[in-house]
This record gives C-alpha cells, sequence and structure tokens, in this order.
C-alpha cells in the first residue's frame, strides 16, 4: 500500500496518461507516428521536477517540463489541449483501484478468517448480553457469523466504491471538450481500461471520492464493533475471549501479569481516524464554480492515510481472529453464574401456554426472579430453577417434568444450523425448502 500511494507510482500514473492522450491524438491523425515512436519513450526526473517546481510552483508544469527537456520537437504534444486535472484526477483514479484490489485482498482473508471460527465454534455455548446484562444463552459461532454477513456487506460497498472511482477525464480546461474532442477522452480511458465520466468541469466530481472514503470509514466502523466485543470480552471478570498474546510479549512496564487487548484497541483508534477523514472527503465535495483546489491539499492526506490505516487494522484483525482465544468452560462459568435467570422467558411462556394471561405470567416469574436477582451475588444465594420448582402457583400449571425440561440449554441452539444454512456457511439439506 505504501508503494501505491508512493510519489514514484503517482508520476508513472501521470506519465500513463499523457502517453495514452499522445496515443490516442496519434489514432486521431494529429501526432505524427514518428513522434509517437518518440513520445512513448519520455521519461520524467522526478529530481529535475523538484528543481523546476521551485520557480513554477505547480507540480504539473514542473513535471511536463522535466519531461520536455529531454526531448526533440515531439515534446510539443504533450498536455497536448489538457488541464491539469485532466492528468491528475485520472491518474488518481489508476492509484485507488491499485488500493482497492489491496484492499479487497485484506477484506478476503478477514472474511475466511470469521467463517472458518464461525464454523469451529458454531456450537460453543456462551451467554448473550444486551445492555451488557445477560439476556438468553446463544453461541460465539453465531457471534461471528453474524460479523461475517456484516464483513462481506461491507466487500460489497467496498466494490460498489471502486467502480465509482473507475472513471477518467480528458475534457480540457471546464469540461467542454473544447480542446479535446470527447473521441480523444474515450481512447485514452479505453486505453487505461476506466469507464468515461460521462460529464465532468475541470475535475472528476468528489461525491465519487467520499463514497469511496466513507465506505473505507464505514469497514473501519464494523472493525471497531468487533474490536470492542473482543475487549469486552476480554475483561478479567469475563474472560471469555482473547487476541493472541506471544511468547515473551509484555503488556505493562510495570505489571508483569498484564494481557492487554492492544490489537483491538488500535483497531479502534484508526477507526476513528477513518471517521474523521470520511468527514473531510464529504466535505470536499463543494468547490467553487467548477473547481477550486481547496479539496487537493486535504486529498493528499485522507486517500492514502485512509488506504493505508483501512489496510492496516484489517491485518491486524485477521490476526486476531485466526489466534483467537476461546474459553467455553469460561462461558459456561459466566452462563451459570446469573442462577438460572436465563430461563425467564422460557417459564413465562409455558405459563401463557398452560392457560394463564401474558400479565399474570410476568408477574409470577418475575417475582421469583427479582428474588433470585437480590441474591445473585451471595455465596449461598437461591437459584431461580430452585425457586420455580418450590412455588406452589407455578406447580399448579407444570408438572415437575414439565418444569426440568424447561431448564435445557440446547433449547436456544436448535436453530444454529438453520441460521448457518441460511447464511450459506453450511449447505441446505436436500428437499429443504429454498
Amino acid at each position: 500500500m505504501k508503494r501505491v500511494w508512493a510519489d514514484d507510482n503517482k508520476y508513472e500514473k501521470w506519465l500513463a496518461v499523457e502517453l495514452a492522450v499522445c496515443e490516442a491524438w496519434c489514432e486521431e491523425g494529429v501526432i505524427p507516428e514518428d513522434d509517437m515512436t518518440r513520445l512513448r519513450a519520455a521519461k520524467y526526473d522526478s529530481q529535475r521536477m523538484e528543481e523546476i517546481f521551485q520557480t513554477t510552483r505547480h507540480d504539473v508544469t514542473a513535471f511536463i517540463s522535466s519531461i520536455t527537456e529531454s526531448m526533440g520537437p515531439e515534446g510539443r504534444w504533450l498536455h497536448l489541449g489538457l488541464t491539469s486535472n485532466d492528468m491528475l484526477d485520472t491518474g488518481l483514479d489508476l492509484q485507488v483501484g491499485e488500493a482497492g484490489e489491496l484492499l479487497l485482498r485484506e477484506l478476503d482473508q478477514a472474511i475466511a478468517s470469521l467463517r472458518e471460527q464461525s464454523l469451529k465454534h458454531k456450537d460453543t455455548l456462551m451467554m448473550g448480553r444486551t445492555h451488557g446484562v445477560h439476556a438468553e444463552p446463544m453461541t460465539l459461532g453465531l457471534k461471528l457469523a453474524l460479523w461475517w454477513d456484516e464483513l462481506t456487506r461491507q466487500r460489497e460497498r467496498l466494490v460498489a466504491a471502486l467502480e465509482t472511482m473507475r472513471v477518467g477525464m480528458v475534457s480540457g480546461a471546464v469540461g467542454t471538450h473544447a480542446t479535446v474532442p470527447p473521441s480523444v477522452e474515450e481512447r485514452v480511458c479505453r486505453h487505461l481500461g476506466l469507464k468515461v465520466a460521462g460529464i465532468t468541469n475541470q475535475i472528476i466530481q468528489r461525491d465519487r471520492h467520499a463514497h469511496f472514503v466513507t465506505t473505507l470509514a464505514l469497514i473501519g466502523a464494523s472493525l471497531e464493533k468487533f474490536a470492542t466485543e473482543i475487549r469486552s470480552l476480554q475483561r478479567t471478570e469475563i474472560r471469555e475471549l482473547e487476541e493472541p498474546f506471544g511468547q515473551g510479549q509484555t503488556g505493562s512496564s510495570s505489571m508483569p501479569h498484564k494481557r492487554n487487548p492492544e490489537l483491538a484497541e488500535r483497531i479502534c483508534g484508526l477507526a476513528r481516524l477513518l471517521r474523521g477523514n470520511a468527514q473531510t472527503a464529504m466535505e470536499n465535495v463543494a468547490l467553487w464554480g467548477e473547481r477550486d483546489i481547496s479539496h487537493s491539499s486535504a486529498e493528499r492526506i485522507i486517500l492514502p492515510d485512509s488506504c493505508l490505516a483501512l489496510d492496516y487494522i484489517l491485518s491486524i484483525f485477521t490476526r486476531i481472529v485466526e489466534g483467537l482465544g476461546v474459553f467455553p468452560e469460561r462461558m459456561y462459568a459466566n452462563i451459570e453464574s446469573s442462577r438460572g435467570l436465563v430461563f425467564s422467558q422460557r417459564a413465562l411462556l409455558e405459563l401463557v401456554d398452560k392457560g394463564l394471561s401474558r400479565e399474570d405470567a410476568y408477574k409470577i416469574v418475575q417475582t421469583n426472579a427479582m428474588r433470585c436477582w437480590a441474591e445473585i451475588n451471595l455465596p449461598d444465594g437461591c437459584d431461580f430453577r430452585d425457586l420455580l420448582k418450590s412455588d406452589s402457583t407455578v406447580g399448579a400449571y407444570l408438572s415437575a417434568s414439565e418444569m426440568e425440561s424447561l431448564f435445557d440449554y440446547t433449547y436456544y441452539t436448535r436453530y444454529v444450523d438453520a441460521t448457518f444454512q441460511r447464511l450459506g456457511l453450511l449447505p441446505t439439506p436436500v428437499g429443504s425448502p429454498a
């Protein structure tokens, strides 16, 4: 990714655009074939470009001059009919395309790692939490499958954003084609593997760039969401998951026992940077008239930085998922720590099924649940299951065997396979409805 955004690669893209324009002019019969043969050997000189820039204070004129100084009369054909952004914006979109290929590769690796771990832990029972409080049991596989599904959507968004950016322009000073006909633009874009931006002024419109950068920020938001959950589940009081911790690694300069979720925290920090860059990208959409350059300085920072940051945190996330520490025994202990309260809805529904009104059933179950809740941290506190069994009102509706059947954790995991089949993570059984 550093290579994609390096100055040398940027200048190579500029030269590719300039030569593609010359080729198009040659095909139009404007540039003689002999001159075109010599133009194909054109090279820029970055050191000389810097020297010229000190006088011109214009990177494009310095770039063109660094090429033409070493050429003969054929040099006059370079930049024929163009404005700077014909070259700059088209070259930039070529860079974005290269960056996008790398981001998709990293995204695919992250998606694959989630797929593998979700299948591995499809049936690993853990507590589902809402508002940070025990709700009902689920599986770690479901949590990871949810992330897999989200990142898969994010991939679709990135593909769409990259397609929006896969355009070029060669339309002249304010986009009228007065100095360079549409036929030249079409030839150039075809040669470079780009689509033609249907209409431009002096730039390719920045809603495209905002779409791209906000998509990167949205992917970062998902990664932050996943990383935040891993951080939460790594807390000492919970300790159901743990990011990789290498042999000899240290977590603190003062406390040798520390194993901190620093990789996940790094993801969260850089996701904030991506969101800030997205704000800047949206502010770049509004420019004066047919263009100004208020967007240009910001883009030189936000485009490389956003691509580099997302590329980096995607690789970190994949590393975390592939090396994720999972502690099923701790997960089960945490489920049991709420002493059967997770079965409250099952008891409610069973009583309703036996003929009680929902309001009456809720009151009966909640009365027992709140008594258990009040004693939940006491060493000899009561268990919700025992309270229900000893409640004569409940006993009037449920037999001992019916009550015992309520307290079965497999009830909560009976449709896990169906969910995985719906997502395409498991094959759908033959004969099942599509």
